[in-house]
């Protein structure tokens, strides 16, 4: 086989990072501070009192725990948000030095700033001049599917030879590529790096920050298509991260052929061309795929344990590095047959005792460890933090080192206790407070019964060779086996899809109400307090009360206040929603009596929608009740839209909007008080951008269900009900199935039972062929009636086995398929999820 080229720095320069505007020095160890490289300048004008400071990590998170002295802060700026405005938070934290594109007003002479034009661009040019110091092969990938796991396999696969550095998870974006690229160390003989992209123009930056010597081009789908005029336009844009590559790998097709420059060699694949350069058949059972390969005249075959199409694609991509590589038959038939299931995903799962479990247990290495307790500090649900953790493979550091940067890590994410696993961490324990380690998993199981889990929110990171699965399935809660798996990167994304809707300083309310539309609150409430929303809604006051209780900070309003409430309300520093004189004479009575002082209360209008609200008529005596009053401030005015989702009643809507801006004025000037003022629902963010007023409320958009057909394709899908094949057995023709005899085969027919029912929250209406699952991408139709935990599904045409799983809807169907069938809305299938379904909270 061939090895790749020994990592080399490049000759010239100090131990300097330079940066003002020709040259401004910065003393550096990034990811290693025994070896010092020098760096070309970014345009920047430096503003400061000490020009040279230690620095051994970038970061572009104010929320993170890891901040600290020698943290290079990249302010970046976005269409909603901006880091600036926590500057002063930082320095306060011990922050000191930033890139910037202005100084904050009284953070003069605290720090020192690097002033730039623009900050993204500024850590993707110093990205750029990182990346060149370093000689040594990368592989880049790019796609529109199979990216990340195609990066994880090969590292998997090239592991035992080289030392990778390889993007974190999913860090495939115009922000995560830099921050990938920024890890690389002295150590380090390989690169892979993924680039992902949604629109024209962004591909040639990634190219310029990882500018690889080997391209590997991965499935083309529709992902993102919008982004682009057409597919192929889109597969030039994808092709310009290979301009600089000695060689680009993928699945023969002569129109990605003719985009090749000359100086580029193809090196393709193909099941049905025998023009590739590598020719593949394959035969696949019930438990693996068999690869027939021809090249350079040569046949040999190798084994991959997995049968659908997207994982082969995938194995073949890796397949042809290998080859490209030179690495002999033997070697790539041993190491293929090990490919495993990758998890891409940081879960958060309910675990036993009160404990919360935050589930990656498939890798272990120095960076995917630092976006873990990022992810931890986002979730937690405890202050008590425990992190189990194995050795830690492929930093590029020597052990003590990476051992005093994993304490500094453990130190500053402020955890509870360490629990290692490992020969290697073992030798290192006395780096760690409270800390005990076992030489190995077996070891730690063996002791489990005698170790205390309660009360705590547990990160299970390990290194896939550790079979920490073991160690989550002790953990975990246990329940049934049909979960509501909830897409954390999908809310987060489709938070922000809404926010760049906004004018600039509108606030948004985010509605966690019916346990977060059936997706679970807390977590979503956690998260959304994570992003700094302004407010939360909830439909009644338990429900704000238990997420008051689990440590939610963020100011939360109570839509549908009971009059018998107003005391916990008070209790719990909730904010009631008021819609009638009754209701508002029973709160002041209870807030002069308890001695409240300008306690927050929200004056509900009905401008139409007539469910509730003071009405015209009743303003005259809302404003003689409140006027004078010391006990209540009036923190919003708001009212609801009827019909903010159909544009056919668009002139209701403005009726209600006009009505809306006659009496909240009156009320704003009568009261002489500065109210946030919100009418709009996720609906009307959309369909109504010129009545934005100071906030609005987002509701059903969050967990990517809209009305707009259009708007909808934009959305990531949250929420995916899995279940399991519990048992499949073949019934003859004339034979029934289920309740009623509802179902009579006609012919022998594979039948599927699915632990999953009607008290699970599945419709009744949504079986007897109505509806289906999908399994193995496959629709499975639902026949006979639904039962109360079970249900059944046509899987003749399926191959499939008892265990496989199962999607009751997701992607597909979707829920707004399903709520269409039903003539019912989203909402109501989405909130009937039983919350005996377990919640998995997971990000990729």
């Amino acid at each position: 086989m061939v090895f790749l080229r020994k990592l080399k720095p490049r000759k010239g320069g100090q131990n300097t990072i330079l940066f003002r505007k020709k040259l401004i020095s910065i003393y550096s160890h990034f990811m290693n501070p025994k070896i010092f490289n020098s760096i070309q300048s970014i345009p920047a004008k430096f503003v400061g009192n000490q020009f040279d400071t230690a620095l051994d990590s970038v970061s572009i998170d104010s929320r993170s725990l890891q901040n600290g002295s020698q943290t290079l802060f990249f302010a970046l700026v976005g269409v909603h948000t901006d880091a600036h405005i926590y500057i002063s938070y930082l320095i306060e934290n011990d922050v000191r030095n930033f890139v910037v594109s202005h100084i904050p007003e009284g953070c003069e002479e605290r720090a020192n700033f690097y002033i730039v034009e623009n900050t993204l661009t500024a850590l993707q040019e110093f990205a750029a001049q990182y990346r060149s110091l370093f000689d040594f092969p990368v592989i880049g990938l790019t796609g529109s599917n199979g990216k990340t796991i195609v990066k994880e396999w090969l590292n998997f696969l090239l592991s035992p030879d080289y030392n990778v550095i390889r993007s974190p998870k999913s860090y495939n974006s115009q922000v995560g590529v830099p921050l990938s690229v920024i890890a690389i160390n002295e150590q380090h003989n390989l690169g892979i790096f993924e680039a992902g992209i949604s629109s024209r123009f962004e591909m040639n930056k990634l190219q310029n920050i990882i500018k690889p010597t080997v391209g590997v081009l991965t499935n083309i789908g529709s992902a993102h298509d919008e982004g682009f005029l057409n597919l192929e336009e889109k597969v030039k844009e994808k092709m310009s991260l290979f301009q600089s590559c000695e060689v680009v790998i993928y699945q023969f097709n002569e129109n990605i052929t003719s985009i090749l420059s000359q100086r580029q060699n193809a090196f393709t694949w193909s099941f049905t061309n025998q023009e590739a350069d590598v020719f593949i058949g394959k035969k696949t059972d019930r438990e693996q795929t068999e690869l027939q390969v021809c090249y350079n005249k040569e046949d040999f075959k190798i084994n991959i344990p997995f049968q659908d199409e997207a994982s082969i694609e995938n194995a073949i991509s890796c397949l042809m590095v290998l080859i490209y590589f030179n690495y002999d038959h033997f070697t790539i038939q041993n190491r293929m047959k090990m490919l495993y299931p990758v998890e891409m995903r940081l879960k958060v799962k309910n675990g036993i005792n009160n404990c919360s479990i935050i589930d990656d247990s498939y890798s272990s290495d120095f960076q995917s460890l630092k976006i873990a307790l990022d992810f931890l500090e986002s979730q937690k649900q405890s202050d008590n933090k425990t992190v189990i953790l194995s050795d830690i493979f492929q930093s590029g550091l020597y052990k003590e080192e990476l051992y005093d940067k994993v304490a500094e890590l453990i130190v500053s994410n402020n955890i509870s206790r360490v629990i290692g696993i490992g020969e290697t961490i073992s030798e290192f324990k006395d780096k760690f407070q409270n800390c005990v380690t076992y030489k190995n998993t077996a070891e730690f199981i063996s002791d489990y019964d005698n170790i205390d889990f309660s009360n705590e929110t547990i990160l299970v990171k390990g290194a896939r060779s550790f079979e920490f699965e073991e160690i989550v399935w002790l953990l975990e809660e246990k329940t049934h086996e049909t979960v509501l798996e909830i897409n954390l990167n999908a809310i987060t994304y489709n938070l922000n899809f809404y926010k760049a809707k906004l004018k600039p300083n509108v606030k948004i309310m985010v509605m966690v109400k019916a346990f977060g539309y059936g997706n679970g609150g807390f977590e979503i409430a956690k998260l959304l307090e994570h992003h700094k929303v302004d407010y939360l809604g909830v439909a009644f006051a338990d429900e704000g009360i238990a997420l008051k209780s689990l440590g939610i900070q963020l100011p939360i309003m109570i839509l549908n206040p009971e009059n018998t409430s107003f005391n916990a309300i008070i209790q719990y520093q909730l904010e009631p929603e008021i819609y009638s004189l009754k209701g508002l004479k029973a709160f002041l009575k209870m807030a002069a009596q308890k001695g409240l002082q300008d306690f927050p209360i929200h004056i509900k209008l009905d401008t139409g929608m007539h469910r509730l609200g003071f009405e015209a008529n009743t303003i005259d005596e809302l404003i003689a009740t409140l006027k004078g009053n010391q006990n209540v401030n009036v923190k919003s005015i708001l009212s609801h839209l009827a019909t903010s989702d159909d544009l056919i009643h668009k002139d209701f809507a403005k009726s209600q909007i006009d009505l809306f801006e006659k009496l909240s004025s009156q009320l704003i000037s009568e009261l002489d008080i500065k109210p946030i003022r919100h009418i709009l629902n996720t609906s009307g963010i959309s369909n109504n951008v010129d009545s934005q007023y100071d906030m609005v409320r987002l509701g059903i958009g969050l967990y990517g269900v809209s009305n707009d057909s259009e708007e909808q394709k934009k959305l990531e899908n949250v929420g995916t009900l899995k279940s399991i094949i519990s048992q499949i057995r073949t019934i003859a023709a004339g034979e029934s199935v289920g309740y009623g005899r509802k179902f009579i085969a006609e012919k022998p027919t594979k039948i599927a039972t699915i632990p999953i029912g009607y008290a699970d929250g599945i419709s009744r209406g949504w079986g007897n062929s109505v509806g289906f699952v999908t399994i193995k991408n496959q629709k499975a139709t639902i026949v006979g009636s639904i039962c109360m935990d079970m249900l059944m599904v046509d899987c003749t045409e399926i191959e499939c086995k008892e265990g496989d799983a199962v999607i009751i809807f997701g992607r597909n169907p979707t829920v707004s398929y399903i709520a269409g069938k039903l003539q019912t809305i989203p909402y109501e299938v989405l909130t009937s999820i039983s919350q005996r379904v377990k919640r998995v909270f997971y990000r990729e």
